[in-house]
């Protein structure tokens, strides 16, 4: 497993010590040396390295792992550039295309929305190949817990987008006053009819930012052709 670097690491570095969090690495490296595992090793940590604990402004929360070849790389809901886009992240654009006028690009790779301060992380950080949720319950859950209990005693505007009901249980963990917390349907093609269309998360979160003298997050994802 790649290592989590910068103010991520020093926030988490109590977790690395734990019996927990020995067992998981143990695991996930066996995974790895016996089975298909995504993402590639090197990509677990991704959501940590490519939005630093002090530039997150916007926490979406997934669930595991794309389980399909070359898509995860991880990002929740993203994908490598040149993989189909999945239905839920078909229905994402939809929603945003409805809210900001954003046009639907060709690819649904989003680390352009990571760089700008969206910790879009994944409860799970690993999954093993066509086999969605194997890596649930392995300890990653609490992992991802820590990180989500050191944002919430970020004292700075944040803004935590909950879609569906696994996203949904963490807001008990949730309640520093400074941080806006939108709900709703997943956006999956099973729920997104059932409230997630006409949600606006893009615009409350940058009317929220802006409220608080933040920039707002450009969330055009260009065409890559």
């Amino acid at each position: 497993m790649g290592m989590i670097t910068g103010e991520w690491a020093k926030a988490l570095n109590g977790e690395f010590r734990k019996p927990y969090y020995k067992k998981l690495f143990e695991f996930v490296k066996k995974e790895y040396d016996e089975q298909v595992v995504f993402p590639p090793s090197e990509d677990i940590f991704n959501a940590f390295h490519l939005t630093p604990l002090e530039e997150v402004k916007v926490v979406i929360l997934g669930q595991d792992p794309y389980h399909n070849d070359g898509q995860a790389h991880g990002l929740c809901f993203s994908v490598k550039p040149d993989v189909d886009i999945p239905p839920s992240l078909v229905n994402i654009y939809q929603e945003l295309h409805d809210d900001l006028g954003c046009y639907i690009p060709d690819n649904g790779y989003l680390e352009k929305w990571a760089r700008q301060g969206v910790l879009m992380l994944n409860t799970v950080l690993t999954v093993r190949a066509h086999q969605a949720f194997s890596h649930r319950n392995m300890g990653w859950e609490e992992f991802t817990d820590a990180a989500i209990e050191i944002l919430d005693k970020v004292d700075r505007p944040m803004v935590f987008i909950l879609w569906g009901r696994p996203a949904q249980l963490k807001k008990k963990m949730l309640h520093n006053p400074m941080h806006l917390i939108l709900e709703a349907p997943h956006p999956s093609p099973l729920s997104a009819y059932r409230g997630f269309f006409g949600s606006r998360p893009f615009s409350k979160t940058n009317q929220y930012l802006q409220d608080h003298g933040m920039a707002p997050i450009d969330w055009q994802i260009e065409n890559r052709k």
